[in-house]
C-alpha cells in the first residue's frame, strides 16, 4: 500500500485555508451583528455606519452559507 504524501499534504492545506477563511468570514459577520448605534452624545457610530455594518454581516453569512451548500454538492454529485 503506497500513501500519495503529496495529495495528502494538498488535501490537508486546502483544508486548513478554507476553515480558517470560514471561519473568519463567520466572525466579522459576528461583529458586523455586534455593532449597536450609541447615542450621539458618546460620539458613537452613526445609524449608517451599523446599517453598513449589518448589510456587510448578511453578505458574510451569505458567503458562508454558499461555501457550505458548495461542498456539499461536491460530496453528494
Amino acid at each position: 500500500m503506497n500513501i500519495d504524501w503529496a495529495a495528502l499534504g494538498t488535501v490537508f492545506g486546502v483544508s486548513l485555508v478554507t476553515t480558517v477563511a470560514l471561519v473568519g468570514l463567520f466572525t466579522l459577520g459576528v461583529v458586523g451583528l455586534s455593532k449597536q448605534p450609541e447615542p450621539a452624545a458618546q460620539g458613537g457610530p452613526a445609524g449608517g455606519s451599523v446599517l453598513l455594518a449589518r448589510a456587510g454581516a448578511y453578505v458574510c453569512f451569505g458567503l458562508c452559507a454558499a461555501a457550505v451548500a458548495y461542498g456539499i454538492y461536491l460530496i453528494v454529485a
